[in-house]
Formats: structure tokens, C-alpha cells, sequence
């Protein structure tokens, strides 16, 4: 039987500062949903007085190995297979075994490592917490097996100090998944902010508009309805143009679906760097529409992005972004409306005045939030003896 250690009192621990590890298959310099929110709530606990530590993955084999990003201590351990998301780590093992932290906040639960770290952080008798973070997959196999895997994970997500989901959706889905009382689940939302754009980004102008349909480029991400549905929209407004703005492997279909439907000239696919904050938020700025027509999403931090900006959104109804849309912060568009449909939604949208955004969460309240939370715990959880 493994050996726990003696944990630190929760006075100890607030005598000196808190020694958090996070545990993510990616970081910096990658930029995802999840990445992005590691990012930005990690150099705020920092700046809180937080001891913070990111434990992630290189499956490239190329970046460093130790490094301090805005303050956060970065460590990577190599995964594999190079080109696929399962990031098999056993690092991530080993390496959350060797220290001595405090708490363990793992984000994500889709690839192979949070059971490592769910593993190791048992062992060791640290407290841990999971935020699911959870999405789409454009492999039909991939998400009929969802069901297999959060059932896998149940026994190791039931032992966790708290469970959080980026959305109402998100918390009440594992809820019930994994049969546990509301207690157990917290929901802390993504924060909604990108550097001012300028004035040099102004305001698109309504003969000209410009879609711009935003998230990783998979099938399950939905870009390829807003290419069916631009033809249908430009007899209408024929200087509509359509900006795909992300990477990944389903760049080549959709190119050649534009040209399909002969509107190569009017679609530009294209990535921001991740470190590029500014010129996203002009980018967004200029949009006449933003788009999110996902299969899944649990709290899209582009959709809050354009919403932060006062930009109008369109997403599908489907997920955590029908939470969003019934927030009054896009509009909802069944998940398999037809081009036609689609076009009239987004002619609607592009018609709507401009309203007044409902406020927005920030980083800074995720990061109190999240804080508290770090603090309930482990004056909840009892001193080993």
C-alpha cells in the first residue's frame, strides 16, 4: 500500500505561499482554450502571491525543458506520439511525485494525462482538483468512446477535493455522470479579455461585412456551415466575405469546399500567432459577425472575446453555447440548420443593433475564484497522520 505523506496544516500553509503544481497536456506557447486559460490564471495567482508551478507536455521534443514564464516555473517531460493528442507522459508521474506541493490543480480531462497526475497526486496524498475543460473531437470513434472514458476516469474525478466546470453545462453534465451531490462541483467561467484594439480597428462597415468564423480548424469546429451558407449570403450582400481564422488539419477540405461552391476569392484562411493578443483583438474588432457553429463546446473563450469586443455572434445551439446564447451574448442557430437557414441567421445577426454586452467574467475574478477555492480546500481536508 503506497505511503501518504503528512500534509501541511492549512495555517502552516498560509504562513508562507501556497505551493500550487498545474498539471495541462499544453502550454505556453501553445494557445487553446485550455492554454489560454492556464495562462492567464496562473501569472494573476502569481501576482497574488502564489507559488505557482505548470507541469505540461512536450510532445515536439524541442522546447525547454525548465523554464519562468511572467513568473509561473514551467516544466515540460516528453509525450508521445509526436502528431497525435493522447500525450502519453509518464513524467508527468514521476515528476508531480518528486515535489512537494501543496495542491494539485489539473486542467483537462481528455487526454492521458490528468489520470497520471490524478494517480500521483493520490499517492502522494496531496490534494488535487480538476477543472474538465471538456470538447469536441472530429473522430466519430473519439467521441462515441466519451462515455467509456469519463466512466474510466469516474473512480479517480470522485476522489478529487472539487470538480469544476467552465460552465453551468459543463458542472450539472458530470454531475450526473458521476452521481455525486452539487457540493463536490464549483462553476468558474473563463475570463472575456483581449489588449484594447485601438482606434486604428474600427468598426466594420455594413456594405462590406466581414464573417469572421473562429476556432481550431476540425470538422466538429463547424467552419465548413459558414462556407456552405457564404454563397447564400453574398446574393444578398455581395461584398460579404468570410475569414476563417485558426490551424489544423482540416485546412486543405475546407479550401477545396470553398472552391466547390465558388467562393475561393471570398474566404481567407489564416492563424494569429498565439502571443499576437493585440492583433487577434483587431482582427475581432473589425468583424461584422463572429461565428461559432461547434457540435461542442463547453465555454468558448473566443466567443467571450467577441462578445467583450460588442461584436454580434452567431453560434449553434448545442452544448455550453446554448448557455451563452440564453446569457444574451450571441444568437443560437440549430446545430444542423441548412445553408439557407444559416445565411438568413447571419443576414439577421448582421442587421441587429448593437446592444449593450451583459457583464462579462474577468481573469482577475477567475483567479480570486479559483483562489478561494484553493483555500476552502485545504482548510476542509484533514492532516494526515
Amino acid at each position: 500500500m503506497a505511503t501518504v505523506l503528512e500534509r501541511p496544516r492549512a495555517a502552516e500553509i498560509a504562513r508562507r505561499p501556497l505551493r500550487l503544481l498545474v498539471v495541462t497536456a499544453n502550454c505556453f506557447p501553445h494557445m487553446g482554450g485550455i492554454e489560454t486559460h492556464v495562462y492567464e490564471v496562473s501569472r494573476r495567482l502569481v501576482r497574488d502571491g502564489v507559488d505557482v508551478t505548470v507541469l505540461t507536455t512536450d510532445a515536439s521534443h524541442t522546447l525547454p525543458a525548465a523554464e519562468a514564464i511572467d513568473g509561473v516555473q514551467v516544466r515540460r517531460v516528453p509525450a508521445w506520439p509526436a502528431h497525435r493528442d493522447y500525450y502519453f507522459a509518464p513524467g508527468i508521474y514521476r515528476t508531480l511525485g518528486e515535489g512537494s506541493w501543496d495542491l494539485v490543480h489539473v486542467q483537462g480531462c481528455h487526454t492521458l494525462v490528468p489520470p497520471l497526475a490524478m494517480l500521483a497526486a493520490r499517492r502522494a496524498g496531496i490534494p488535487y482538483i480538476v477543472t474538465f475543460h471538456t470538447g469536441g473531437h472530429s473522430s466519430r470513434l473519439r467521441q462515441a468512446l466519451r462515455g467509456a472514458q469519463w466512466a474510466a476516469l469516474g473512480p479517480l474525478l470522485r476522489r478529487a477535493d472539487r470538480l469544476i466546470g467552465v460552465s453551468r453545462f459543463e458542472a450539472e453534465l458530470f454531475r450526473r455522470r458521476l452521481r455525486l451531490p452539487a457540493s463536490r462541483f464549483a462553476v468558474i467561467q473563463n475570463g472575456a479579455e483581449l489588449p484594447d484594439p485601438g482606434p486604428a480597428a474600427a468598426p466594420p462597415q455594413n456594405d462590406a461585412p466581414l464573417i469572421v468564423s473562429f476556432g481550431r480548424l476540425e470538422r466538429y469546429k463547424g467552419h465548413q456551415r459558414a462556407v456552405q451558407a457564404l454563397p447564400l449570403l453574398r446574393e444578398r450582400l455581395p461584398g460579404a466575405r468570410l475569414l476563417i481564422l485558426g490551424s489544423g488539419p482540416y485546412e486543405c477540405e475546407l479550401r477545396r469546399l470553398a472552391a466547390r461552391l465558388g467562393v475561393a476569392r471570398a474566404v481567407e484562411i489564416t492563424s494569429i500567432p498565439p502571443a499576437e493578443r493585440g492583433r487577434l483583438a483587431a482582427t475581432l474588432r473589425r468583424a461584422s459577425l463572429v461565428t461559432l457553429l461547434s457540435e461542442y463546446e463547453a465555454h468558448p473563450v473566443a466567443v467571450m472575446e467577441a462578445a467583450a469586443l460588442q461584436r454580434p455572434v452567431l453560434v449553434a445551439d448545442t452544448s455550453g453555447l446554448r448557455e451563452l446564447a440564453e446569457r444574451g451574448l450571441a444568437r443560437a442557430v440549430p446545430l444542423h440548420s441548412s445553408p439557407a437557414a444559416l445565411a438568413e441567421a447571419m443576414a439577421q445577426q448582421l442587421d441587429r443593433p448593437a446592444a449593450a454586452t451583459p457583464a462579462l467574467p474577468t481573469w482577475d475574478g477567475c483567479s480570486r475564484r479559483l483562489l478561494a477555492l484553493y483555500r476552502d480546500v485545504l482548510e476542509e481536508r484533514p492532516c494526515a497522520s
